[in-house]
Protein backbone atom coordinates (compact mmCIF):
# COMPACT_ATOMS: atom_id res chain seq x y z
CA UNK A 1 0.00 0.00 0.00
CA UNK A 2 1.25 3.47 -0.86
CA UNK A 3 0.23 6.77 0.73
CA UNK A 4 -0.33 9.86 -1.40
CA UNK A 5 -0.88 13.51 -0.55
CA UNK A 6 -1.74 16.04 -3.25
CA UNK A 7 -1.05 13.35 -5.92
CA UNK A 8 2.48 12.81 -4.56
CA UNK A 9 3.79 9.55 -3.07
CA UNK A 10 4.76 10.09 0.58
CA UNK A 11 7.95 8.67 2.09
CA UNK A 12 8.05 6.90 5.45
CA UNK A 13 9.61 10.00 7.00
CA UNK A 14 6.75 12.18 5.75
CA UNK A 15 4.20 9.71 7.08
CA UNK A 16 5.93 9.51 10.47
CA UNK A 17 5.80 13.31 10.82
CA UNK A 18 2.02 13.01 10.99
CA UNK A 19 2.17 10.28 13.63
CA UNK A 20 2.42 10.85 17.37
CA UNK A 21 5.42 9.35 19.08
CA UNK A 22 8.92 8.51 17.87
CA UNK A 23 10.12 9.12 14.35
CA UNK A 24 9.63 6.11 12.11
CA UNK A 25 11.78 6.01 8.98
CA UNK A 26 11.48 3.94 5.81
CA UNK A 27 13.52 1.04 7.24
CA UNK A 28 11.33 0.96 10.36
CA UNK A 29 8.26 0.84 8.10
CA UNK A 30 9.81 -2.06 6.18
CA UNK A 31 10.50 -3.87 9.47
CA UNK A 32 6.93 -3.27 10.64
CA UNK A 33 5.54 -4.50 7.33
CA UNK A 34 7.63 -7.67 7.35
CA UNK A 35 6.79 -8.49 10.98
CA UNK A 36 3.12 -7.71 10.42
CA UNK A 37 3.13 -10.29 7.60
CA UNK A 38 5.23 -12.87 9.50
CA UNK A 39 5.93 -12.22 13.16
CA UNK A 40 7.80 -15.52 13.50
CA UNK A 41 10.64 -14.76 11.10
CA UNK A 42 14.10 -14.75 12.60
CA UNK A 43 16.02 -11.54 13.09
CA UNK A 44 18.57 -12.71 10.52
CA UNK A 45 15.83 -13.25 7.91
CA UNK A 46 14.23 -9.90 8.79
CA UNK A 47 17.58 -8.11 8.51
CA UNK A 48 18.18 -9.65 5.08
CA UNK A 49 14.74 -8.57 3.85
CA UNK A 50 15.18 -4.95 4.96
CA UNK A 51 18.83 -4.64 3.90
CA UNK A 52 20.51 -4.51 7.31
CA UNK A 53 22.85 -6.73 9.28
CA UNK A 54 21.35 -8.56 12.25
CA UNK A 55 22.57 -6.36 15.16
CA UNK A 56 21.17 -3.00 13.93
CA UNK A 57 17.98 -4.74 12.83
CA UNK A 58 17.49 -6.17 16.31
CA UNK A 59 18.15 -2.73 17.85
CA UNK A 60 15.47 -1.23 15.62
CA UNK A 61 12.97 -3.98 16.48
CA UNK A 62 13.59 -3.46 20.20
CA UNK A 63 13.19 0.31 19.79
CA UNK A 64 9.90 -0.24 17.94
CA UNK A 65 8.74 -2.55 20.76
CA UNK A 66 9.78 -0.08 23.47
CA UNK A 67 8.05 2.81 21.69
CA UNK A 68 4.82 0.83 21.42
CA UNK A 69 4.83 0.73 17.60
CA UNK A 70 4.97 -3.07 18.05
CA UNK A 71 2.58 -3.90 20.86
CA UNK A 72 2.57 -7.71 20.79
CA UNK A 73 3.21 -10.91 18.87
CA UNK A 74 0.63 -13.67 18.61
CA UNK A 75 -0.52 -16.63 16.56
CA UNK A 76 -3.64 -16.39 14.43
CA UNK A 77 -5.56 -19.58 15.11
CA UNK A 78 -8.28 -21.17 12.99
CA UNK A 79 -11.51 -20.84 15.04
CA UNK A 80 -13.26 -23.72 13.24
CA UNK A 81 -10.36 -26.08 14.02
CA UNK A 82 -10.96 -25.29 17.71
CA UNK A 83 -14.72 -25.79 17.50
CA UNK A 84 -15.77 -22.13 17.16
CA UNK A 85 -17.94 -22.31 14.05
CA UNK A 86 -20.09 -19.22 14.65
CA UNK A 87 -19.02 -15.56 14.42
CA UNK A 88 -21.59 -12.92 15.25
CA UNK A 89 -21.48 -9.15 15.30
CA UNK A 90 -23.59 -7.70 18.09
CA UNK A 91 -24.68 -4.07 18.02
CA UNK A 92 -25.35 -2.90 21.57
CA UNK A 93 -27.28 0.19 22.65
CA UNK A 94 -27.02 1.43 26.21
CA UNK A 95 -29.55 3.31 28.36
CA UNK A 96 -26.96 5.93 29.30
CA UNK A 97 -23.74 7.16 27.78
CA UNK A 98 -22.40 8.61 31.01
CA UNK A 99 -18.73 7.74 31.39
CA UNK A 100 -19.35 5.58 34.48
CA UNK A 101 -21.99 3.56 32.59
CA UNK A 102 -19.74 3.13 29.55
CA UNK A 103 -16.90 1.99 31.80
CA UNK A 104 -19.16 -0.50 33.63
CA UNK A 105 -20.22 -2.02 30.31
CA UNK A 106 -16.63 -2.18 29.03
CA UNK A 107 -15.48 -3.77 32.29
CA UNK A 108 -18.19 -6.43 31.96
CA UNK A 109 -17.28 -7.13 28.31
CA UNK A 110 -13.61 -7.52 29.29
CA UNK A 111 -14.61 -10.56 31.40
CA UNK A 112 -16.34 -12.36 28.50
CA UNK A 113 -13.91 -14.53 26.52
CA UNK A 114 -16.46 -15.05 23.72
CA UNK A 115 -16.18 -11.33 22.89
CA UNK A 116 -13.04 -11.08 20.77
CA UNK A 117 -13.33 -7.41 19.80
CA UNK A 118 -15.27 -4.47 21.21
CA UNK A 119 -15.52 -1.02 19.67
CA UNK A 120 -17.36 2.03 20.98
CA UNK A 121 -19.16 3.76 18.12
CA UNK A 122 -20.44 7.20 17.33
CA UNK A 123 -24.09 7.22 16.32
CA UNK A 124 -27.21 5.20 17.00
CA UNK A 125 -25.35 2.10 18.23
CA UNK A 126 -23.02 2.47 21.22
CA UNK A 127 -20.84 -0.63 20.80
CA UNK A 128 -20.18 -3.30 18.21
CA UNK A 129 -18.85 -6.63 19.43
CA UNK A 130 -17.30 -9.51 17.55
CA UNK A 131 -18.43 -12.68 19.30
CA UNK A 132 -17.40 -16.29 18.63
CA UNK A 133 -19.36 -19.36 19.68
CA UNK A 134 -19.23 -23.09 19.13
CA UNK A 135 -22.78 -23.22 17.71
CA UNK A 136 -26.06 -21.30 17.63
CA UNK A 137 -27.25 -22.79 20.91
CA UNK A 138 -24.13 -21.68 22.78
CA UNK A 139 -24.41 -18.22 21.20
CA UNK A 140 -28.03 -17.96 22.31
CA UNK A 141 -26.99 -18.96 25.83
CA UNK A 142 -24.26 -16.30 25.78
CA UNK A 143 -26.67 -13.68 24.46
CA UNK A 144 -29.41 -14.29 27.01
CA UNK A 145 -27.29 -14.98 30.07
CA UNK A 146 -24.24 -12.73 29.64
CA UNK A 147 -24.76 -9.98 27.06
CA UNK A 148 -28.38 -8.85 27.30
CA UNK A 149 -28.32 -8.59 31.12
CA UNK A 150 -25.02 -6.65 31.06
CA UNK A 151 -24.94 -3.29 32.85
CA UNK A 152 -26.99 -0.55 31.19
CA UNK A 153 -27.92 -2.57 28.05
CA UNK A 154 -31.20 -1.49 26.46
CA UNK A 155 -30.98 -3.48 23.22
CA UNK A 156 -28.81 -5.92 21.31
CA UNK A 157 -29.09 -6.53 17.56
CA UNK A 158 -27.09 -9.39 16.11
CA UNK A 159 -25.87 -10.39 12.66
CA UNK A 160 -24.55 -13.88 12.04
CA UNK A 161 -21.66 -13.96 9.58
CA UNK A 162 -21.96 -16.19 6.54
CA UNK A 163 -18.30 -16.09 5.57
CA UNK A 164 -15.22 -13.93 5.88
CA UNK A 165 -13.82 -12.60 2.63
CA UNK A 166 -11.06 -10.46 4.16
CA UNK A 167 -9.43 -10.52 7.57
CA UNK A 168 -6.05 -8.81 7.72
CA UNK A 169 -4.22 -8.00 10.93
CA UNK A 170 -2.52 -4.67 11.51
CA UNK A 171 -2.65 -1.62 9.30
CA UNK A 172 -1.68 -0.85 5.70
CA UNK A 173 1.97 0.17 5.51
CA UNK A 174 3.76 1.72 2.54
CA UNK A 175 6.08 -0.61 0.69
Amino acid sequence: MKFYYDNRLLTGQEISRTMAGPSIDDIDLQILGELQDDGRMTNVELARKVGLTAPPCLRRVRALEESGAISSYHAVVNPAMLGYTITVFAMVSLKSQAEADLKAFEDHIATLPEVRECYMLNGEIDFILKVVARDLQSFQQFLTSKLTPAPNVVSVKTSLTIRSSKNLPGVPLPV
